[in-house]
């Protein structure tokens, strides 16, 4: 075979180029993500320290539940709608989640002390941060363990539907266990699928923006729920 001094040099920027624009394209993932937490933070503390907005919210049912089922509905909706929607409505629907979530969120401020907040998102966001690093560097195809988890998550969510009736303890700390594992392992295999996302899009256009939502919004529900387990074990409760 004839050897082609200029081909490797080619392939070699090629390559470069295309991994500078796969981390433009998580930097893009995290920086939504990020943005859409600081705006589910600040909802949520607002809402705690308004006295009428909070009252409405934990006493009437209806509001709560509403708040829940339109949550849900925009992660569905998102989810299955975005390579058709605009950019723009993508952006507009990520955002009107992170408000909802962080207004079915503020009631932590009524039952965990704000300084075991702070600690414990700190402790979510180091681990966060550990978890996504491996995801995203590992040579290894993450893709068996992350459909476990996945099985694991359903039979999560059974369990603790389940002990919403049996109101069982040893329940609650089986789950609250299991959902920190499967979390942390969730952030690293979504990392890793999320960055493989810019080779399946149309490499600088708005699919490629609009799979950043996506991605974000991924990573946003694997924090958050991680945030939440975590809670459980390092909350401090108020008096």
């Amino acid at each position: 075979m004839e050897y082609k001094p200029y081909e490797t040099k080619t392939i070699n920027v090629l390559s470069a180029d295309a991994k500078a624009a796969q981390s433009k394209f998580m930097a893009s993932v995290y920086g939504w993500m990020a943005f859409a937490l600081a705006v589910t933070g600040l909802i949520a503390a607002y809402t705690a320290t308004n006295e009428a907005m909070i009252t409405a919210i934990v006493t009437n049912r209806l509001l709560f539940y509403g708040l829940i089922i339109a949550e849900l509905g925009a992660v569905v909706w998102l989810s299955a709608r975005i390579r058709t929607m605009s950019y723009a409505t993508a952006v507009g629907a990520f955002m009107a989640y992170a408000v909802l979530n962080g207004l079915t969120l503020s009631f932590i401020f009524l039952v965990y002390t704000a300084s075991s907040i702070a600690s414990t998102f700190f402790i979510t966001a180091g681990t966060f941060a550990v978890m996504s690093v491996f995801g995203y560097v590992t040579k290894s195809d993450l893709t068996k363990i992350g459909q476990l988890f996945f099985m694991l998550l359903i039979g999560l969510i059974i369990a603790s539907v389940v002990n919403i009736f049996l109101r069982s303890e040893t329940i609650y700390w089986i789950t609250t266990y299991l959902g920190v594992a499967i979390f942390v392992g969730l952030i690293a295999y979504d990392t890793q699928k999320i960055k493989n996302i810019y080779f399946e899009e149309s490499q600088g256009s708005t699919g490629v923006q609009k799979m950043a939502i996506l991605g974000a919004l991924t990573l946003y529900l694997d924090f958050i729920n991680l945030f939440l387990f975590l809670l459980r074990l390092f909350g401090g409760r108020r008096d």
